[in-house]
């Protein structure tokens, strides 16, 4: 019991960073297209 709900606790971190992580790399590449072609990323 005790374990399945550690486990419970500590999944939601590592989901939060993997959208996280996947937000900031599209950001980031849309930037760095922007900036290639001379455009506002707004």
């Amino acid at each position: 019991m005790t374990l399945g709900l550690t486990l419970y606790v500590l999944m939601w971190p590592v989901l939060v960073l993997a959208v996280l992580a996947s937000i900031a790399a599209a950001f980031f590449k849309d930037w760095r297209e922007a900036r290639r072609e001379g455009r506002s990323i707004i």
